[in-house]
């Protein structure tokens, strides 16, 4: 083949009517007498290379034929326009190098289950669905790196290591640091505190740890969160910076990734749709809201709802499997319905944990008591009621912790908020104003049963130019998951850690 000057699938529909090599691995292909359609991948999309006997070797034309699923080879040919194949473009191939012979590659059409994907998950990941998870988190972390540097952020790089407890001692890694028991932080919030009275305003960007024994399709181990802290800050004010920040990442997404969105399924419509300003309710109101009539109305409605769902993809999955059993069909078709067949029995299996989980939650629900925590189904629930991000506000204070600032109208409740991303997706974003004072504080370290002197530097900061602030954090991969429709956030970062998930 000739050394025309690489480009990349992304870029090829700049490149029409002229020469180019490209340097990936074989996505698929279909042979069609003399005709071979090869599809490509590079890290940067895929192309359709059309390889016509008589413009190769023939020799080398029987070889490509031969070649299995992630074969390394490098194409060179013309671009030419072809609205029908990925990008709009296609490749007329006119020399290929092949440069490693795969075969039997494990991940196929064929239905796989996750904890199969997971243990190949260093495979896994060129498979277009990871693949274009990648590219959405990608741009996710640059635009919130793009958000927060825009507007006057510092970035300070908090401890890993940490001998005090952010979010309770009960969810803490102990880790062996030179024989002194520390632990591997939870957050990095009550560092920034300090840090934004110097910068005024910082954020810190890395990850995470919490030791939940939890499988549920909302936790990891370890996961990716920002936090911004800000001095001179109240509670109406971080409400619009975490308004202005979510809603700047839905449109850098809509407008960079809408090719990733529409091969994942994810729901365009109902982003496009999301205005400010979100909806603004305290926990007061979203308790009632669940012990009321009309949630009673809504999860019985959700319940038809599932069981129809149910019935339409039984009856959709009935008709493929008679198709194949049939006959008949080509390759092409044949992968095609090996792909329908498994997202089907991939959404049947979800319906049926969430027809199993809906008479529990809306008992839940129905028994809600002021005073506890919203859990995971509370939260469901409230988000799906609203198409646009709900803030739930003032928490109790015994539910919430020591560092949150009591609202000196009503010592029940904290200054606190958190953010319900819709369509069931629960909390992305968890923040308060934090306690300025410092004897109030104090009482609150002690009132937890922690050490104070752990605290001493932390209790620093409202001695010395105590001011109003505040912060909140944002979890990368809850926020993926919403953003992509991807029902378990394990999918959303390259590496999931959980309780019983460490092989790679």
């Amino acid at each position: 083949m000739t050394q025309k000057d690489k480009v990349f699938i992304g870029a090829l529909s700049r490149y029409i009517g002229r020469e180019v090599r490209l340097d990936g691995w074989l996505y698929n292909s279909r042979p069609s007498g003399k005709v071979q359609f090869v599809m490509l991948r590079d890290g940067s999309g895929l192309c359709q290379c059309v390889i016509e006997a008589g413009n190769i070797p023939e020799e080398l034309f029987e070889e490509v034929k031969r070649l299995g699923q992630e074969s390394s080879l490098s194409v060179t040919g013309t671009v030419r326009a072809e609205p029908r194949s990925p990008g709009g473009v296609e490749l007329a191939v006119t020399g290929i190098a092949i440069h490693c012979f795969a075969a039997d590659y494990p991940i196929t059409p064929k239905e796989h289950g996750i904890d199969f994907l997971l243990k190949n998950r260093h495979l896994h990941l060129r498979s277009q669905r990871p693949w274009c998870i990648g590219r959405i988190r990608h741009t996710v972390i640059d635009a919130i790196r793009r958000f927060f540097n825009d507007n006057s952020f510092t970035l300070v790089d908090t401890p890993i290591f940490t001998t005090i407890a952010g979010e309770g001692e009960q969810t803490l890694f102990e880790v062996d640091y030179f024989g002194q028991p520390l632990h591997l932080a939870q957050t990095g919030q009550l560092y920034l505190e300090s840090a934004a009275m110097s910068f005024g305003r910082v954020y810190c960007f890395g990850p995470t740890f919490r030791a939940e024994k939890s499988k549920t399709r909302r936790h990891l181990t370890e996961f990716w969160m920002v936090e911004p802290e800000v001095a001179y800050i109240d509670l109406p004010g971080l409400l619009n910076l975490a308004e202005d920040f979510v809603f700047s990442i839905i449109q850098r997404v809509l407008k960079d990734n809408r090719s990733e969105l529409e091969t994942l399924g994810a729901d365009i419509a109902s982003l496009e749709a999301i205005q400010k300003p979100f909806v603004r309710l305290t926990y007061t109101e979203a308790a009632d809201i669940l012990t009321s009539s009309r949630t009673k109305e809504f999860m019985a409605a959700q319940f038809e709802g599932f069981l129809a769902q149910k019935k339409a993809y039984e009856t959709e999955l009935t008709g493929i499997e008679a198709m194949d059993a049939k006959g008949g069909l080509k390759k092409w078709q044949q992968d095609k319905n090996a792909r329908r067949i498994l997202e089907i029995r991939t959404e049947l299996a979800e319906l049926e944990v969430k027809i199993e989980n809906n008479p529990k939650h809306a008992q839940l629900a129905s028994d809600f008591r002021w005073g506890k925590d919203l859990g995971g189904s509370d939260e469901t629930i409230i988000s799906l009621m609203y198409g646009r991000p709900v803030f739930v506000t003032h928490y109790p204070r015994a539910a919430k912790a020591f560092y949150m600032k009591t609202d000196r109208g009503n010592d029940r409740v904290v200054e606190n908020f958190d953010l319900l991303a819709p369509a069931g997706f629960g909390e992305i974003i968890g923040g308060s104003v934090r306690e300025d004072d410092y004897e109030r504080l104090l009482a609150r370290i002690r009132e937890e049963g922690y050490n104070p002197e752990s605290y001493q530097w932390y209790l620093d900061l409202r001695r010395y130019g105590s001011v109003p602030h505040g912060g909140f954090g944002l979890g990368v991969e809850r926020t993926v998951a919403w953003l992509t429709g991807e029902k378990h956030i394990r999918q959303c970062i390259a590496f999931p850690r959980m309780m019983d998930k460490v092989y790679l």
